[in-house]
């Protein structure tokens, strides 16, 4: 059975994850999306609030499972047996991250081994952080998230503008 991960910190999940995620699982067996934290960043949404967004995005979508990993990703990797982690890439400046990532993985993990996705084309401009700017400045998100989650994501920032 082939697994694959698909990591993110995903604050939140935009249609261009849903897109990477709903294309991966048809190359394996089991994909799992695996919402992790992230140190470098401060998340708007709790580690709840992110699996809960993701397992409604793909809630529809055979073979995909969401978790919620606080650790190092070799660990998950290992732990779940899988196969290969799968990243999106929107351009340039993500293959050299994906790559320098890729590298320090298999240094601590030797059979680590990642698949990169180009986004779809319609998905290049949407990441985490133009949706949390265009949401808290009351533009339309809703060609940038899955409908299910635009009233949640929102609100979320609504209250956290209405906090500053």
């Amino acid at each position: 059975m082939k697994t694959f991960l698909f990591p993110g910190s995903f604050d939140p999940f935009s249609l261009g994850h849903q897109d990477i995620a709903k294309r991966a699982v048809k190359l394996c067996d089991r994909l799992i999306v695996a919402v992790l934290n992230n140190r470098g960043k401060e998340p708007v949404f709790s580690a709840e609030e992110r699996v809960s967004m993701a397992k409604e995005c793909m809630s529809e979508v055979d073979g995909v499972e969401v978790i919620f990993h606080d650790g190092l990703l070799v660990d998950l990797y290992r732990q779940i047996n899988a196969s290969a982690v799968v990243r999106g890439l929107r351009g340039e400046s993500d293959f050299r991250i994906e790559a320098e990532m890729a590298a320090a993985n298999k240094l601590l993990l030797p059979e680590y081994d990642v698949i990169l996705l180009p986004c779809s084309a319609e998905m290049v401009f949407i990441s985490s952080s133009t949706i949390k700017e265009v949401a808290y400045f009351g533009g339309d998100i809703s060609r940038m998230v899955n409908p299910r989650i635009v009233d949640f994501v929102r609100s979320k920032i609504a209250e956290r503008k209405a906090k500053i």
